[in-house]
């Protein structure tokens, strides 16, 4: 297998011993996993209305981020209310 620049610098620092072990990492695992589960259940559909540029917008957003622009909506609603997406200030 032909690993790229930071791919080998990963796999160095960790043959090194340079990444610690996560503190009860089976737990941890276990909580991921259930977020994980909870944020990609999808069972409710909703229709919007918004203004054709901003469709567009989050259109090419999606795009850069390699996303259906509707999975990228959704995650962004998820981040807000959640309180991982805040303001940006200046």
């Amino acid at each position: 297998m032909k690993l790229n620049k930071e791919e080998q610098e990963i796999l160095s620092a960790y043959e090194k011993g340079n990444f610690p072990s996560v503190p009860n990492a089976k737990g941890e695992i276990k909580k991921y996993r259930e977020y994980a589960k909870t944020t990609l259940q999808k069972n409710k559909r909703i229709n919007i209305r918004i203004s054709e540029r901003d469709l567009i917008h989050i259109q090419r957003k999606a795009v850069e981020e390699g996303l259906p622009y509707q999975t990228l909506v959704s995650s962004i609603l998820h981040k807000f209310i959640t309180g991982y997406l805040t303001e940006k200030t200046n």
